[in-house]
């Protein structure tokens, strides 16, 4: 992400435009676009400041209060797939998207994951048994 022009050179473009310098002339002598300049003199009007605005920042959860107290308690109570969540949540009023609710389940360390090993070990169907490695049959030179 790019960083905001400095305050000196926005207050300069805009004093050489208030001075009687047109937008375009005061945007090629300082170096900057003409929209830039042009919307630093909109800035001006309707703030009366060329302080940049904020620029990044911390977006809220979409699942919070009392909408994650039930989810939590939804998650503990039984088995759930996360389309099923954002659809019950939808039907309790508060319209989110999978990854959201997928963010929330991760974050509460609410996953339940299968568990994988068990299938090693089970016997395969239908197939003898591997024999032992020294019940193997030796040679017949001996």
């Amino acid at each position: 992400m790019g960083k905001p022009y400095s305050l000196d050179l926005r207050k300069r473009v805009v004093s050489a435009i208030e001075g009687g310098m047109s937008r375009n002339r005061a945007a090629k002598q300082f170096g900057v676009a003409i929209s830039t300049a042009i919307g630093w003199m909109q800035r001006v009007e309707e703030t009366g400041s060329v302080e940049p605005g904020q620029m990044g920042g911390h977006k809220p959860k979409a699942v919070s209060g009392d909408h994650a107290v039930w989810l939590s308690q939804r998650i503990k109570d039984g088995d759930f797939t996360i389309r099923g969540l954002v659809a019950e949540l939808a039907g309790r009023g508060l319209k989110v998207d999978y990854h959201s609710v997928w963010d929330f389940v991760h974050a509460e360390k609410l996953s339940f994951k299968k568990k994988r090993g068990g299938w090693r070990t089970r016997s395969t169907r239908g197939r003898a048994a591997a024999s032992p490695v020294d019940k193997i049959s030796r040679s017949r030179r001996s």
